[in-house]
């Protein structure tokens, strides 16, 4: 006999249950089957019979999805998820259930109410004591925790007490005695407990601590930079990036987790996620260093030392570091860098044309296409597509190619781990924790998945590399001294002092500045009034904001937080690299998730914010994702509404009129209830709503006063900016 199947997908509509809501899809399979003996006699080629002759079948199968639930309906779903043939709910639940319960909650719902056979409800085995009953119980409970181990054992690394493993070690020495399982998790747990509480390492460290005894911070001589040859350089930021990044743990990327790091009690929140984007800096502000740290150096040196970075960001590209890539175009697109431009004009073309090839990866055009479509292109290829409109680059870039093949070692793929921060931070922007009922939205967390999976390919990809540490090299980039904001520009300006009359005036430079902040610490965005040389500040801020502002024009980094940075880039109409930029206006903010607009740069470390991402195009994203036949759906954006929402930025009167937080509102929303949502975002006290009026700014002189009930939604002005302030009523 010969067989062909056809499959196709029907919605099902919705179940409910006590505490939990599902989606159904209905899955027809159509099987036609035809008898392969005599096919020929009756008129068939090869196997193939006619249609008259070919039985049909058709067989149909419910694929059950959880949508929302009480977190116990979502623990007792791990049993059953397989059953209902929806095959990725483990893998969801594991990657997202820290958004909404600890670990703790979930092991003690899992063994204690659904591990003990004789109060479990578990609707397969309850009230049934058969040993097949029981088999089958520890069957699925010893699948789920096999999985837990294996894709998060990070989950059960709680020093020093270890309450978890130890809860679930016993329960295996009970349950599942002498199995290979309990010798793995004892096996875990004399690793934890011989591990020291480690700091993630400090490749990144630009603190003193991270020198021998007797080393000091230094600006490095253009001699010692130039002594490292431009693949050795990349190769060796290509090694640190990788070691931060596989140790990236992906539920620290959530929305609801990352854009908590700002609070007091969350100084130590996602340290793999601060490591990464430390290491991020680092190389921006050695960037800058390098070029404008010696002040003796000649222009044609200067400009030979761009040209030298210029190369590296092009080596990081061959080995699809877009890390680094990102962070040594950022620099070079700081205003203290971009303002040279007498420096730039003795940068050779064909090297000015590479820089604007590797800068037009970053453009901005529909929320970043370009960069998305190259990483998830490059994410499980062994080499680097490279593709050069210049002769002389395209020669170049596959004689370099060709000797990484020559190799023979695969290469992983290292992304702006950004792009994932912004587009998770967007997700828990967008879409309600909990649905009717009190119910966790498990919708939300299948999306958020989507992106976490992708995070999961590229770690993986990462064992590719065949990367070995240069000493060398590693030692030098530890000890550079980093330039502040100030100290940048000054150097900048000594350089050529006659550029200034070049630079853009505010209006005119609006669309060409770029700000690549830091994803650190801030949840805000500092739209810095105007670019204006910096002023001497008491202590870190020099562009007039405080001294907990990270805006800056070039690399300011605050004494006491080493870890923040934002580059801005402004270009002349004079100037040689007029056509690149990096995504020419936009920025992102890691705390609300998207892109920032023209004027954004975050403080303290965000990357811009959420909803101006969209602001080219709006976010598609599947209703449900691991259930096959769900459409897509728009998601809330800035500066749009759509569907009945919005995203809008809201900033305090009275502290920084630059720094905003995101809102998510819909036109069910009056002026009460998104002063309150304000107020909480910028951790003042909510019960103070009648203290405050809410505004939208018009333009420079205008503002739109709300009455006390008015619907935001409909009653803001939808042909300006979305951007509010609240005010403390007189």
């Amino acid at each position: 006999f010969s067989f062909s199947w056809q499959t196709t997908f029907q919605d099902g509509g919705e179940e409910v249950e006590d505490g939990a809501v599902y989606n159904v899809t209905l899955k027809k399979v159509q099987i036609q089957q035809a008898a392969n003996k005599g096919a020929r006699w009756l008129g068939g080629e090869g196997d193939q019979l006619p249609p008259e002759h070919t039985v049909r079948q058709y067989e149909t199968s419910k694929i059950r999805a959880i949508k929302a639930g009480t977190l116990e309906k979502l623990v007792e779903n791990l049993l059953t998820a397989f059953g209902d043939a929806d095959f990725s709910y483990i893998s969801i639940f594991l990657a997202t259930y820290r958004a909404f319960a600890s670990p703790r909650a979930v092991l003690e719902l899992l063994l204690d109410r659904f591990g003990n056979l004789e109060t479990s409800s578990h609707g397969e085995v309850a009230n049934l004591n058969s040993l097949e009953s029981e088999m089958v119980l520890r069957a699925e409970i010893a699948s789920v925790l096999r999985a837990w181990l294996d894709q998060c054992s990070e989950d059960f690394r709680e020093p020093p007490d270890y309450m978890c493993l130890l809860k679930l070690l016993d329960y295996l020495k009970n349950n599942m005695p002498n199995s290979d399982m309990e010798s793995r998790v004892q096996n875990l747990l004399k690793q934890f407990q011989n591990q020291e509480v480690e700091a993630v390492d400090g490749f990144c460290s630009t603190s003193s601590s991270g020198l021998v005894d007797g080393e000091e911070l230094e600006i490095s001589s253009p001699e010692e930079f130039s002594s490292f040859q431009d693949h050795v350089v990349a190769e060796q930021l290509t090694y640190m990036d990788v070691m931060l990044f596989r140790r990236v743990v992906p539920y620290h990327c959530l929305g609801s987790i990352w854009s908590q790091r700002d609070k007091k009690e969350n100084k130590n929140l996602a340290p793999t996620i601060r490591a990464t984007i430390t290491q991020f800096n680092a190389v921006t502000k050695c960037v800058i260093s390098t070029i404008l740290g010696t002040r003796e150096l000649k222009i044609q040196q200067r400009a030979k030392i761009i040209e030298k970075w210029i190369n590296i960001a092009h080596e990081c590209r061959i080995l699809k570091n877009f890390s680094s890539l990102r962070a040594i175009i950022s620099a070079l697109q700081s205003n203290s860098i971009y303002r040279l431009k007498t420096t730039w004009m003795f940068v050779s073309k064909d090297v000015l044309l590479m820089y604007e090839e590797l800068s037009e990866i970053f453009s901005d055009h529909d929320n970043y296409l370009t960069s998305r479509e190259l990483l998830m292109k490059e994410a499980t290829s062994k080499f680097a597509n490279l593709d050069s409109s210049e002769k002389e680059n395209q020669k170049k870039s596959q004689k370099r190619l060709q000797l990484q093949k020559n190799k023979g070692v695969m290469q992983g793929t290292v992304p702006y781990l950004g792009t994932f921060l912004t587009d998770l931070i967007m997700l828990d922007t967008a879409l309600q924790d909990y649905v009717e009922g009190g119910l966790i939205n498990f919708e939300k967390r299948r999306r958020e998945f989507e992106v976490i999976a992708q995070i999961k390919l590229l770690q993986s990809s990462c064992n590719s590399y065949c990367l070995i540490p240069d000493p060398k090299f590693i030692q030098w980039f530890r000890r550079q001294r980093h330039l502040t904001e100030e100290e940048s520009y000054k150097l900048s300006r000594e350089a050529e002092a006659a550029a200034d009359s070049n630079i853009l005036s505010p209006k005119s430079q609006k669309s060409m500045v770029k700000r690549i902040s830091t994803l650190l610490l801030g949840t805000d965005v500092f739209t810095p009034p105007k670019e204006q040389p910096p002023k001497s500040s008491p202590v870190g801020g020099s562009s007039g904001e405080s001294t907990d502002s990270a805006s800056v024009s070039s690399c300011e980094f605050n004494h006491s937080e080493t870890e923040d940075v934002c580059v801005t880039p402004v270009s002349s109409p004079e100037d040689p690299l007029k056509k690149s930029s990096v995504g020419s206006d936009k920025g992102y903010d890691s705390d609300k998730g998207s892109i920032s607009s023209d004027k954004g740069c975050s403080s303290k470390g965000s990357l811009s914010d959420p909803a101006s991402g969209s602001d080219s195009g709006s976010i598609l994203t599947r209703d449900s994702g691991s259930v096959p036949g769900s459409g897509p759906r728009v998601l809330p954006v800035y500066n749009r509404q759509s569907e009945g929402s919005c995203i809008i930025r809201v900033s305090m009167d009275g502290l920084h009129a630059s720094v905003y937080k995101s809102i998510l509102i819909t036109n069910q929303d009056r002026i009460p209830d998104v002063t309150q949502r304000a107020l909480l975002k910028h951790n003042l006290e909510p019960d103070a709503v009648e203290d405050y009026e809410l505004v939208q700014v018009i333009s420079e002189d205008k503002e739109l006063v709300f009455p006390r009930d008015a619907n935001v939604f409909y009653g803001m002005n939808s042909h300006v900016n979305f951007d509010f302030i609240l005010r403390k009523k007189a």
